[in-house]
């Protein structure tokens, strides 16, 4: 049976433990083998490059790196909170997540 996971791609998130504890941030990819995902501008690690066609100079550049999924939550598009996700079937009969907060849909 597929995992469910209560992020997406896209989705506005905030950190809630970690180093990165109170950041947000969109979500730009969810690895789902791993239980992890990577947040713009939160777990900022320096990675070390030689040079190449990309990067003719080289040297340190800062790079997101993944974070556990329990350790992020949806904001809720209402109130700008984070909230729990729950899942419901809508007008149209279509399972649909909604934040807990307010009871607004997620796109």
């Amino acid at each position: 049976m597929a995992k469910k996971i209560h992020i997406k791609k896209g989705d506005e998130v905030m950190v809630i433990a970690g180093a990165s504890k109170g950041k947000k941030g969109k979500v730009l990819e969810v690895i789902v083998d791993k239980d992890r995902a990577i947040v713009e501008n939160a777990n900022l690690v320096s990675k070390h490059t030689k040079p190449n066609a990309a990067n003719p100079q080289g040297g340190i550049i800062k790079k997101e790196a993944s974070i556990h999924i329990s350790n992020l939550m949806v904001i809720d598009p209402k109130t700008k909170q984070p909230s729990r996700i729950g899942r419901r079937l809508n007008d149209l009969g279509k399972l649909v997540r909604f934040a807990k907060k307010s009871g607004e849909e997620l796109k």
